[in-house]
């Protein structure tokens, strides 16, 4: 539990461990976070500093888990959302570079890509792509 790679993940699933004793890992990783807070403006110098001596003195993963429920996920999951990218088929690379040199010709490519896309039954643009990469991943 102590592990560093297993910290954040047992904070998001503290809600169910609440008497489980935390590690100075876990307390690590608390304060952290609540200097993140800090730093982003979250939080006041005074309830910055009231919860980082919480956290240290906290005993289970229940106690740390409340001194950043009211704060946002980690700064890196905040902003990020799936993004579903269409397969055209299309050559992303080859695609800006059209769309900087000449923009009207890098809409057209794409829009022809699209076209030619839909014409292709889903099952064929699946073995498209399999042929394409040489087999089986």
């Amino acid at each position: 539990m102590g592990q560093p790679g297993e910290t954040a993940v047992v904070m998001q699933g503290a809600a169910g461990q609440g008497d489980v004793l935390a590690s100075d890992a876990d307390r690590d990783a608390v304060a952290g976070r609540l200097s993140t807070a800090f730093a982003e403006g979250r939080l006041t110098s005074g309830e910055h500093a009231e919860r980082v001596r919480a956290a240290y003195g906290a005993r289970t993963l229940g106690e740390l888990a409340g001194l950043t429920a009211d704060l946002p996920g980690p700064a890196g999951d905040a902003g990020r959302q799936a993004v579903l990218v269409p397969d055209y088929g299309v050559d992303w690379c080859l695609l800006c570079a059209l769309l900087i040199c000449c923009p009207p010709a890098g809409i057209a490519w794409l829009l022809a890509a699209r076209r030619r896309a839909r014409r292709v039954t889903p099952s064929a643009a699946v073995r498209a792509r399999t042929e394409v990469r040489g087999g089986d991943w």
